[in-house]
């Protein structure tokens, strides 16, 4: 089964694309915070991983099912049976700087305020808005992910025919949402229909008996149905959907009920059954890859950090990795006592997350929380947070402190509207895994200065230990790699000087120049599932050899400073927007052979 890693495609793959930054500089902070919702009380308990000591509580109406939304500044509450969602800052927030991210750290503080009504349920976190579902009131409540981060509520509805336990999800322009049957109890589900925002039905409604569970990967959202996995993508006329059937070669009788969505790889993992998973596909045949496990399960979650692994608790009390690329079990520990999965669903049993290099795990007959390394599925640390530990959600990551610019004391919330660039936040936005809500205009002012093309350096030999180096890692020989980047990288323009609205061209030391002014943008998705945007500018004036657009890539979606970019030109919109393969790609004058290596090596 091939699955695309997000952010593979000929843009992102570049030399000059942004890494992760390295956790051992001098001005580089790695902190996880942990939130637990006791089974009995009705509290919340935070605490630093690495100072377990440094804790806060935080009083609720009821039990707490937790979720890290927007990328984890905030911690979500939902009291199913207490009719209230409540939300906490979690007073971490990490902004993407392309070749960084920032990390801002603060006291955690509730949410002032809260929302109320019969029965929340399911939480979808896509797309700049957090969306809870009341089960019971025939309505979703969406809430602006942009000012939650700010200490604000600001919520809308939308209304589904009937009362149901369901969910409603943005996708492209539109929304989904499922639908169930009138009948006396809570309506027998049947499916998922594309509506506009005011919750008016845009299309039939597409079979998924028994919808339950949705997560989003990629381009793709997944939900699960007794016939298969529904899946729903954007298109141009509304949201596209697809019935992924259950093979013939997995056991019969089960379903798919719960789905997680990889970040990093357009790749879902579900459950099936009591004691099986499946991974799933949703763009290659075969779709579904099924795991035996070997007792039954009792929770499972995916690695942010490294797509390529997930991990299962089995109620003997073992821990599992699970290889998501080869679907099977690669190591196996004992991490706690056993815990049944005879009666109720609710009963207290454990609950897993991860926290960079670790999972953490409530355990609830012992009031702990255990640290478990990823590294051999050791325990390295038990937390005692008294009561009865059962949900829990992990805000946090690596960042850079900026000494002085930030308030620790306080939490002050106040920003302009530059600051809060729309792309922060997301270290996936340079992979190419982004929502549409984040990206903002541009202006020529982001690419101003003066820059040359990288070409020449690949052709003389200086770029040859970049080569090498991708080598040690990738899945080409040092010479392949210069292959591709000859044909990526080619071109006969040398030099490109930015000023105002002036772009010059040099070739062969002949300038040409044209003024341009924004085209606005395109979003370009890709057939591996990730996506990219093409700030584009259109010759307003100037020589007639310069061209009538211009396209920039940067790995960036709103408005930042570019230290490098890729250039596409030609007098055919459409027509560049379709180049994929050459993609000349242009430094700043002032750097020398040895610092452009330097660069590269670097991400």
């Amino acid at each position: 089964m091939k699955r695309w890693i997000l952010g593979a495609s000929a843009l992102a793959i570049s030399l000059g694309a942004p890494a992760a930054f390295a956790e051992d500089h001098e001005d580089s902070v790695t902190l996880y915070r942990v939130f637990v919702g006791d089974h009995s009380d009705s509290k919340v308990t935070a605490f630093d991983l690495g100072e377990p000591d440094h804790r806060w509580s935080f009083d609720t109406a009821g039990q707490n099912k937790l979720y890290a939304v927007n990328d984890g500044a905030a911690i979500v509450a939902v009291q199913s049976d207490s009719d209230a969602v409540h939300f906490i800052d979690s007073g971490i927030s990490l902004h993407s700087h392309g070749d960084h991210s920032d990390i801002d750290i603060e006291e955690p503080i509730a949410v002032e305020g809260s929302l109320t009504g019969p029965r929340p349920f399911h939480i979808i976190d896509h797309d700049g808005k957090v969306v809870i579902n009341f089960d019971k009131g025939g309505y979703a409540a969406i809430v602006d992910a942009h000012e939650l981060s700010h200490g604000e509520i600001e919520t809308s509805e939308l209304k589904q025919e009937r009362a149901h336990h369901g969910f409603a999800a943005p996708v492209g322009q539109y929304w989904v949402t499922s639908v169930a049957t009138d009948t006396p109890v809570d309506g027998t589900r049947i499916g998922l229909r594309a509506v506009s925002e005011d919750g008016e039905p845009a299309g039939d409604v597409a079979t998924c008996t028994g919808i339950h569970g949705e997560a989003f990967s990629g381009a793709y959202l997944a939900a699960g149905c007794q016939e298969g996995v529904l899946t729903v993508t954007p298109g141009e006329d509304g949201p596209v959907f697809e019935m992924l059937t259950y093979p013939d070669d997995l056991p019969e009788g089960q379903t798919t009920g719960t789905l997680l969505g990889a970040k990093s790889m357009q790749v879902f993992l579900g459950n099936y059954g009591k004691d099986g998973l499946v991974v799933i596909d949703p763009a290659e045949e075969p779709h579904f890859s099924y795991i035996e496990l070997p007792f039954r399960r009792v929770d499972f979650a995916l690695d942010p950090a490294n797509a390529r692994y997930g991990y299962v608790l089995t109620e003997d009390g073992s821990l599992h990795q699970i290889d998501i690329l080869d679907a099977s079990l690669t190591e196996s520990a004992k991490v706690t006592e056993p815990y049944s999965m005879d009666g109720h669903w609710n009963y207290p049993r454990p609950r897993i997350a991860m926290a960079g290099d670790e999972i953490v795990m409530t355990d609830p007959n012992a009031g702990l929380v255990r640290r478990i390394a990823k590294d051999g599925l050791t325990e390295v640390g038990k937390i005692d947070v008294g009561g009865m530990p059962y949900n829990i959600a992990v805000a946090g990551g690596s960042g850079m402190v900026h000494e002085g610019e930030h308030d620790h004391e306080g939490h002050d919330h106040a920003h302009d509207d530059h600051a809060h660039a729309h792309d922060h936040g997301d270290p996936q936005i340079a992979k190419g895994y982004f929502e549409d809500s984040q990206i903002a205009d541009r202006t020529l002012s982001d690419w101003e200065g003066d820059w040359q093309s990288v070409y020449p350096y690949l052709q003389d030999g200086t770029l040859d230990p970049v080569m090498e180096h991708k080598a040690e890692t990738g899945s080409m020989t040092a010479e392949e790699y210069k292959a591709y980047y000859d044909t990526g990288y080619k071109t006969d323009v040398g030099r490109i000087t930015i000023k105002g609205d002036t772009v010059t061209f040099y070739r062969d030391g002949e300038a040409v120049e044209g003024h341009y002014e924004s085209d606005g943008y395109e979003i370009l998705t890709y057939a591996k599932g990730n996506r990219g945007v093409r700030f584009i500018f259109e010759k307003t004036g100037g020589d007639a050899a310069a061209p009538q657009f211009i396209q920039f890539s940067d790995h960036r979606i709103a408005p930042a400073d570019a230290d490098h970019y890729h250039l596409y030109w030609g007098d055919d919109r459409a027509a560049v927007l379709e180049e994929l393969t050459n993609w000349p790609t242009y430094y700043p004058s002032s750097l020398n052979a040895d610092q452009i290596v330097d660069e590269m090596l670097a991400h």
